[in-house]
């Protein structure tokens, strides 16, 4: 495939190396990062979200990063409008678009196309808000599983967001949410290559997961949630508070559970963030795989790039 149409995506789980490995490869060629991340679109959201720091964001330009308020929405379809535009500005300036993130389905509405989805029908809200209060999350969740399971498999039974807009797509168009992506009609533009970094033992990424996640906790991440409560205008059920770790953390300062656990909570909440990374990755076969472990892991994504590139 032409590159000169193209772009470059470096995909895997949480705390795999992604940015480490995209800042190597911006020192070998002349690159532009695009993030896919859900959460790094928020302001505000620095710690929690492991947002690149200024100094690693000076290497080279990153787009998608601070765009939004955390009460403003984000969606997969603006995302694939914001990227599209940006490949081809970052192409016309000579240099090679590097989308880099873990939020798979980002990756595949782009790769595949996305059709429009109807909007949100407050009056179903409401309903749907109504039953899960009487029924509670994971039985929203069979529901959903009964009209798509597709969607329903790669979400977790107390993911309220996601059942709850998947289910408001089902009752306004009759379709599951998953009917919506790669269905011919809305073209996509693929990458010239995906590589996807994976680790072979679990332990690893367990372990630079707790990691990451005391480094956060150390760097002031609780007085961060603490900050973006104090503004009185979010919320728990605004999608960016619901990025993993500010859940927790927002749970933990409504006293939910002591903030004693909140190591504990969010470092389960993140391995399993990780695992269903990992599930949508298995199931994208064009992709590269790189082990993430493996200690010439960044020069392989390196050298792969320099060949295509």
């Amino acid at each position: 495939m032409a590159i000169e149409a193209s772009y470059v995506a470096l995909a895997g789980p949480t705390a795999s190396g992604k940015t480490a490995a995209a800042l190597a490869i911006a020192r070998a060629r002349p690159v532009e990062i695009v993030s896919v991340d859900s959460a790094l679109v928020y302001r505000g959201m620095d710690i929690g979200t492991a947002k690149p720091t200024p100094a690693e964001r000076a290497e080279a330009p990153h787009h998608l990063i601070d765009i939004r308020d955390p009460g403003e929405p984000y969606s997969a379809a603006a995302f694939v409008e914001d990227a599209t535009r940006l490949v081809a500005e970052i192409r016309a300036r000579g240099r090679l678009p590097l989308l880099v993130g873990g939020t798979m389905l980002y990756f595949k509405a782009l790769a595949d196309g996305i059709d429009a989805m109807p909007a949100a029908d407050p009056a179903v809200r409401l309903q749907l808000e109504a039953d899960a209060a009487a029924l509670g999350w994971p039985a929203m969740h069979e529901r959903l599983a009964r009209v798509d399971a597709v969607t329903a498999a790669r979400l977790a039974p107390n993911d309220s967001q996601r059942i709850q807009r998947a289910l408001e797509v089902w009752h306004a168009s009759g379709r599951p949410l998953s009917s919506f992506h790669g269905t011919g009609s809305a073209r996509g533009l693929q990458p010239a290559a995906l590589f996807s970094l994976e680790p072979t033992e679990r332990g690893w990424l367990h372990q630079r997961i707790a990691q990451r996640f005391d480094a956060m906790l150390a760097a002031g991440f609780i007085a961060e949630v603490e900050a973006l409560r104090a503004r009185g205008d979010l919320s728990a059920d605004l999608p960016s508070m619901r990025s993993v770790g500010y859940r927790q953390a927002w749970e933990a300062l409504d006293g939910a559970f002591p903030i004693a656990e909140l190591r504990e909570r969010g470092i389960a909440a993140t391995r399993q963030l990780a695992k269903r990374q990992i599930t949508w990755l298995r199931s994208m076969p064009q992709r590269r795989v790189i082990a993430a472990e493996a200690p010439d892991a960044v020069e392989r994504i390196v050298q792969q790039v320099i060949e295509i590139a």
